[in-house]
Parts: structure tokens; C-alpha cells; sequence
């Protein structure tokens, strides 16, 4: 994401985007990161036309032409988290128009719409090297979120990680690291059915979840659905079963160009275990297989979102091979 504040002319407007807008969105954002991320910038137009209420798209018209933009989209669950809000994904504007407040005009005219929309909060991470992107934020409302972004690298765990994980986060139960044994690799993927995640799967999912949060995703969940169902992007998510019932889940989606980030990373969003089920290796055998169907799209980076005091759920991603990023993840109640 970039973020350069700009002048805001007489003759200037704010309006939605539309598709003609995008090569003059590439184009600002190119200049301002080194890359052009054109695979990211159609992806989020093309939903954004199709499904309106999910998402806020801000242009910033100057003589004729676009010199600015700010593009937000509503999550509702991502993370774990209840509630409506919003991820700012990306905000610039042009050079020659910058130093006199269009990037808060663009970011306050996001605001004004998500409110309308109901929205509680707006979101975003940041590189806490980038110091005027952090203070421009600042001085926009945004606070240092209670939550810790993590990420690891994509590679195969070590029997050591895979010996001693378990979904909670506590050593297993069983030690299956010696290999003198029969069952070197118990509890891990080959022991358990996974596959891909199907639209008919939502309902034990939605199961699961709540049996887990206590809360009801359901909108989540069923935009996760539409996602599966119409291939929006390039989503992963998977199942375990066992007996027939969907068990546990694990849902990822990889991102070329969210937060201004110009490196294939994935996200992981969501993972639950029915209750009956935790402590026998499934959600290890789920991140594992995560892991491999990653590395074959030759993504770099796997990263999540976890509540700072969760401490079952950041042993167990630290278990993962996870660590702290060097993102930090702002929050601007609205």
C-alpha cells in the first residue's frame, strides 16, 4: 500500500472508480512502489463491479484525468474476528498533485460510505519501516490494532515441528518422531482425508466455527462460498474428514498485491477443529498440506492474523513455523 498526501485543485471530484480508471490506478501505484501490480489491481476491480456492497472504490479526478485513489473491502470474520469492518488495501495519488490533504479527502470519502454501509472499523497493515505511511495513518485515527500479524516462509516442516505439534499447541500426545517406528508420519497428512473445500462443506464449517467462536459467521462463511463457487482469485481451502463428517478446515487465499505488498503471499483466514476431534494432529495435517499445495504456486510467504493474547493459538502457529512479521496491524474505529 502507498500513500502520498496530495493537492486538491479547484477542478478536482471524488467519484467511484470504474474500469477505465485502471491502467491510471497502475500507473500511480507503479510510480510510487517500484512494481506494477496489475494482476492485483484487475482482481480487485472486476469484484468490485460485480459485488458493490463489499467493497469502497474512491477516485480523485483532477483536469480531466485520475490523480488519486483509495480502495477499502468489508470482512466480516477474516482472522477469527466478529463484526463488520474494513481492509484498507491500498491508497495513492499522483506526484505532481500531492502535499495538500487529497489522501485524507480520499480516505475521509471512504469512511463516509462505509459508515453508511454499517461498517465499525477500518483496517490495514503496514511496514513499520514505512514512517510516513505510519504517520499519515496516525493523523487519519488509526491506532495499533490488539492483534499480531504472523508469517512463515513456504517450506516443508521439520519431523521436529511435526513431532511435537498438536492443535492446541501443547506437545502431542504421542511422540511419532522415531523413525524406528511404524507410524513415522501418524496424524500427519497421509493419515487423514483432506480435500478441497466444496460449497456443500459451508454447513459443517459454519458448525464448526460456532462450536469454536461462539459467534455466527454466517456472512463470512457464505462469501467464502461465492468465492469457491465462482473461483474468485486463487483460493484454498481445505477439509479433513473423518467417517464421512467434515472435521476440520483450514481456508487460504493468495494474495498478489493486498497491502501494498508486491510478492506472492498467502493468507490464511481462517482454520477450526470440532472440539471432539482437537488433539490428534488434524490441524498440523491441514497447515501441512497448506504448505505443499503453496509451494507448487510458488508463493513465498504464508501470513495470518491472531489476537495478541491468544496464547493457544500463537503456540500453535509458532509450532507452525510462524513468527511475528514485520507488519504491524492498525486499526480506525468509525
Amino acid at each position: 500500500m502507498t500513500e502520498h498526501t496530495a493537492a486538491t485543485a479547484t477542478d478536482t471530484h471524488l467519484s467511484p472508480l470504474g474500469r477505465s480508471d485502471l491502467e491510471a490506478v497502475i500507473a500511480i501505484d507503479q510510480a510510487s512502489s517500484g512494481q506494477a501490480r496489475r494482476t492485483f489491481f484487475e482482481r480487485r476491480l472486476d469484484a468490485a463491479l460485480e459485488r458493490p456492497h463489499d467493497y469502497v472504490y474512491v477516485g480523485l479526478h483532477a483536469a480531466g484525468h485520475l490523480c488519486g485513489f483509495a480502495m477499502a473491502r468489508l470482512i466480516d470474520g477474516d482472522f477469527g474476528q466478529p463484526g463488520a469492518r474494513a481492509a484498507l488495501d491500498a491508497i495513492g495519488v499522483s506526484r505532481e498533485v500531492q502535499n495538500h490533504g487529497a489522501g485524507h479527502d480520499l480516505l475521509n470519502r471512504v469512511k463516509e460510505i462505509l459508515v453508511h454501509k454499517g461498517t465499525s472499523a477500518l483496517e490495514t497493515q503496514v511496514d513499520w519501516s514505512d514512517r510516513a505511511l505510519l504517520g499519515f495513518l496516525g493523523n487519519a485515527g488509526f491506532d495499533l490494532a490488539p492483534r499480531m500479524v504472523l508469517c512463515r516462509t513456504i517450506e516443508a516442516f521439520s519431523p521436529t515441528v511435526n513431532a511435537d505439534l498438536n492443535d492446541a499447541g501443547d506437545p502431542a500426545e504421542t511422540d511419532y518422531s522415531d523413525p524406528s517406528g511404524d507410524e513415522v508420519h501418524a496424524l500427519a497428512r497421509d493419515r487423514e482425508l483432506l480435500r478441497a473445500m466444496k460449497p456443500e462443506d459451508l454447513a459443517a464449517v459454519k458448525r464448526i466455527d460456532r462450536a469454536l467462536s461462539g459467534q455466527d459467521r454466517g456472512s463470512y462463511f457464505a462469501h467464502i462460498q461465492r468465492q469457491i463457487e465462482v473461483g474468485a482469485g486463487v483460493r484454498l481451502s481445505l477439509v479433513a474428514e473423518r467417517d464421512g463428517f467434515v472435521v476440520g478446515y483450514i481456508m487460504a487465499r493468495v494474495d498478489y498485491g493486498e497491502f501494498g505488498r508486491t510478492v506472492p503471499v498467502a493468507v490464511m483466514d481462517a482454520l477450526g477443529i470440532d472440539p471432539g476431534f482437537q488433539g490428534q494432529g488434524i490441524g498440523r495435517a491441514l497447515m501441512d498440506q497448506l504448505i505443499s499445495n503453496l509451494a507448487i504456486l510458488q508463493v513465498e510467504r504464508l501470513r495470518t492474523e491472531v489476537a495478541w493474547n491468544d496464547t493457544p493459538l500463537i503456540a500453535f502457529f509458532s509450532l507452525s513455523g510462524f513468527a511475528p512479521s514485520q507488519s504491524i496491524a492498525l486499526s480506525c474505529p468509525l
